[in-house]
């Protein structure tokens, strides 16, 4: 047995202080409204994301039936991009309008702490490659749908434009 304040391992004190129970007590109130805005934010991005998931270029969350979501974070693949390179273009392109995007989750086992603590065991298939793919649109309380669907319209212009780059790649291909 040890007492209090003696260290044994990695750890630190969790508890929280007046001023963080005092704001997070405020949040606690008004949690199924900031919750409910949240989910109405993240449907208008997926409802307005679908004809580009249709068209291939993006992949998106499905929710299972039956389950719910907290409307956490709003991430799509290639928005779940292709590769590492679409998604450093996409970022580049929507930070350049204003846009703050983020990838998301860097595999534990490359991080510092997963290289320090941890074994990887196995193959690499699926991990590393699918976190770079991954981009975080934003998606916060007091986000506005302007917001919203400004940043909507710039993915579409993003892939409009890689759209138009693609054919004209293959006309040039037959001269």
């Amino acid at each position: 047995m040890t007492d209090k304040c003696t260290r044994v391992d990695i750890g630190s004190s969790y508890l929280m202080n007046e001023i963080s129970a005092a704001y997070l007590w405020r949040q606690l109130e008004k949690a199924e409204n900031i919750n409910l805005k949240r989910l109405k934010m993240w449907e208008y991005y997926y409802k307005e994301f679908l004809n580009l998931a249709n068209k291939g270029f993006i992949e998106l969350l499905i929710i299972p039936k039956g389950c719910k979501h907290n409307a956490h974070m709003f991430y799509i693949f290639y928005i779940k991009v292709k590769d590492l390179k679409t998604r450093t273009k996409l970022i580049n392109f929507l930070k350049e309008n204003g846009i703050l995007v983020v990838f998301h989750y860097i595999p534990l086992h490359s991080s510092p702490a997963g290289i320090k603590f941890g074994n990887f065991v196995g193959k690499d298939e699926f991990t590393t490659k699918e976190s770079e793919r991954l981009i975080r649109l934003p998606l916060y309380y007091s986000i506005t749908k302007d917001e919203v669907e400004f940043a909507i319209n710039k993915v579409k212009e993003f892939f409009n434009n890689k759209t138009k780059q693609m054919k004209l790649k293959k006309v040039k291909d037959y001269f």
